[in-house]
This record gives C-alpha cells, structure tokens and sequence, in this order.
C-alpha cells in the first residue's frame, strides 16, 4: 500500500512536470514578473483608480489657490457653468501618467528606503523598526517614526524630477480658461496667457517649451523639490504610524484589517496637505505666474507664509480630496498586494 502510494505521487508529479509548460503556455514568465514587482504592479493599478475618482476635486483646489473665488461650491459653479462636466478633468492625462509614473517609482524607492534605514538603525542603534511594527501589541515610537519618514522623504525628493514637468502641464491645462479671462496690462503676457487657452495636454507642453525654453518644464522645482521631500515624508510617516495603531487597538494583523487601511490612508492625505499647504500654494501661484513669462524674464518668487488665510484658500477640498484619494490607493494597494502574493507562480 504505501508502496503504491508513493508511486502514484511520484508519477503524478512527473506527469505534472512534464506537461506544465504546455498547460501554463508561457504564462509562468508574467506570473513571476508581477510577483517580483508586486509594489510596482499594485501601486501603478491602484494610483489610475484613486487619480479618476478624485481628479475634478483636485482641479477645484487648483483653480482656488490660483484665483479667488467664494467659497469651494462658488469655485463648482462657476466652473460647470462656463466650462462644463469637461471642466473638472481638464488637464486629466498629464496626471493619468504622471502620478501612476510617480507612484510607482515613488513606492519602490520608499520599499527600498526603509528596509536600508532600517537595517542601518538596526546595526548601529540597535534597535529594527521593521521586526517593532511586525510584533503584535506594539505602538510608534521615534525610531518607527524616523525611519519611514527618512523612506519617505527619500522618495519624495527623488520623484520630484520626474513629476515637475507633469504637474506644470496639469496646472496649466487646469487654469488656462481663467488665465485667458484675466485682462493683463501687458499685452505681451496677455498674448502668451491667450495661447494657453484650450489646449491638451501635450500641446500645453509645447507651448511651455515654446515660450519658457526646456528648462520651463521644471519652473518652480525648487518649491516642489520642498513640497514633496517634507510632504512625502509626513505622508509615509502618519500612514505607517497610524496603521499601527488602528491595527494594535483592533487586535487584528494589518492585512486583515481593511478598516485600518482604509482610515490610515485617509489620515496621512489629510496630515500631510495640512502641514505643506502654503508651499503647495506659492507654488501653484508662482508657476501660474511663470506661465505668462517668456524665456530669459525673472519671475517673482511669492514667500511662504504659514498661518495666512490667502496661503490656505482650498484646504478644506484639498484635504477632502486627499483624504478620498489615499484611501481608495491603500485600499486598493493592500488589497492587490495581498493578491499578487497569494498568486501561484506556476498552475
């Protein structure tokens, strides 16, 4: 009996070697692909579905940090009214690729961060903020803190080169009706305010290129550069930190805690939007600016200036966007993430 036991194993085994590559038919190749890449994969899918969901809030908060308007329902009105459903996605490709681009490197670069600094901290400090998150019962502390918020900057300020050049476009495809709108004393920044008016995606950047040269596409880079180093470092921090904490109070492992993700992702659009909101405004309205200026002219840089009402016009629809956006991406992250690593190489 066991005998023919393990000769019906062995046989069956063989006969299953032999004939999966003919039953998978070359799909163990992407299979493995997405396992190897499961942070790329699952950001990039997620972030096209939270960018949809979220874009016509995104352009109100825009439109409100550039020209003034009553309120966020005043800024709707108006918008719908002379632009139409179409007013709220214009300017939506550049995004559409941009933040997927973005997401996707920016998550593999903060995965990578983390498991550096922790290890380093680790070897020098003795303490793993890793092996702190993973035990049950546990809270954050600064080491958690520190290191994801150093992952996290760590991206922010390494994406922020590849996104400049998008955003710029995004903003100007997002604001040229109100640009064209807006009587100008210079009839020159008049005529270059004008031919923005209507234009796609990447014909709006062409015409950055056009008047500002190939160095227009990185207008306001330095503000970015700062936006996204500070912001992407609060963003990560809050998200891991208050993770953990839902996930220790519910008694629950994170990845069977959907609820925790869904509030944490929440949690860190709002935290970081809060914090960064005027760095974000001085640079929406410099690069505004900037767009109405030919190659060579200097362009007044606005100061930051926290704590002043001007500085926080469309915060509340900011955070609210933020605060729809991340949790959709987390939740939709964890959840492919979860799938991609419950996937069987080979069938």
């Amino acid at each position: 009996m066991p005998a023919e036991s393990n000769f019906q194993d062995v046989t069956s085994s063989t006969i299953r070697t032999r004939t999966m590559p003919q039953l998978s038919g070359g799909s163990e190749k992407p299979r493995k692909w997405i396992k190897r890449y499961r942070t790329e994969t699952a950001a990039s899918t997620a972030s096209v579905l939270s960018t949809v969901t979220a874009f016509p809030l995104d352009s109100v908060k825009t439109r409100m940090q550039t020209y003034p308007y009553a309120g966020a329902l005043d800024c709707v009105r108006v918008t719908y009214n002379s632009e139409g459903l179409r007013g709220f996605f214009r300017g939506v490709t550049a995004p559409l690729a941009s933040v997927t681009l973005v997401r996707t490197i920016s998550f593999s670069i903060y995965q990578r961060s983390k498991y550096v600094y922790s290890d380093w901290m680790k070897r020098h400090l003795g303490f793993c903020p890793l092996e702190h998150v993973n035990k049950n019962g546990a809270y954050p502390n600064l080491g958690t803190i520190a290191c994801f918020g150093a992952a996290g900057a760590t991206a922010g300020s390494g994406i922020t080169f590849i996104a400049c050049p998008f955003e710029l476009t995004k903003l100007s495809a997002q604001v040229s009706v109100l640009m064209a709108k807006q009587k100008n004393a210079d009839p020159q920044k008049q005529a270059i305010a004008l031919s923005y008016h209507n234009k796609g995606t990447f014909k709006t950047l062409a015409n950055i290129v056009k008047h500002r040269g190939f160095a227009g596409m990185y207008t306001g880079l330095n503000l970015h550069l700062l936006r996204d180093t500070l912001g992407t470092g609060i963003y990560f921090a809050t998200y891991e930190s208050s993770k953990q904490l839902l996930t220790t109070f519910s008694g629950k492992d994170a990845h069977k805690n959907p609820i925790a993700v869904l509030a944490a992702g929440a949690l860190c659009g709002i935290v970081s939007w809060a914090l960064i909101y005027p760095i974000d405004s001085v640079k929406s309205i410099y690069q505004r600016n900037a767009l109405m200026y030919s190659k060579g002219q200097k362009v007044p840089v606005p100061k930051i200036q926290f704590f002043r009402r001007d500085m926080y016009r469309g915060l509340g629809v900011s955070m609210g966007r933020s605060a729809a956006v991340n949790a959709v991406f987390f939740s939709a992250f964890e959840f492919l993430k979860k799938r991609i690593n419950a996937m069987k190489e080979f069938d």
